[in-house]
């Protein structure tokens, strides 16, 4: 059974940086590729980053591009997500996910394939706010 579990989210000023993590377990971690989603109120869901298997190539969407960092331990299955430059716009639930969706600059594939994912964890809540 698959199993996703973040944490690391909180309240965040805005500028802040903050450091999320998601423990894996159910399936052969260092074979996935891992991929963040986030949950914005109001808006839905957002894919926002990836990373290989190996953790030698990463992807990120255009909203986080430059204030993210995704990076992996797979000793430990363990994802991770850098954000900085903190906005209120980054107030969201964070999900970490298996797998990628295969054209990320196409809103049409990243809806179908967001559609496609069948193991979420809980989250871990973001909030960006003075």
């Amino acid at each position: 059974e698959v199993h996703l579990v973040e944490s690391g989210g909180g309240l965040v000023q805005p500028g802040g940086s903050l450091n999320l993590s998601c423990l894996v377990s159910g399936f052969t971690f260092s074979t996935a590729w891992m991929s963040w989603v986030r949950r914005i109120p109001g808006k839905g869901l957002e894919w926002i980053s990836g990373i290989d298997a190996g953790g030698d190539n990463t992807i990120y969407a255009d909203s986080v591009k430059g204030r993210a960092t995704v990076s992996r331990d797979n000793t430990k299955n363990m994802l991770y997500l850098h954000l900085s430059s903190l906005k209120s716009e980054d107030t969201a639930l964070y999900y970490c996910v298996k797998d990628r969706p295969r054209w990320p600059d196409s809103p049409e594939v990243v809806a179908g394939w967001l559609e496609e994912v069948k193991n979420w964890g809980q989250g871990t809540q973001v909030t960006v706010s003075s």
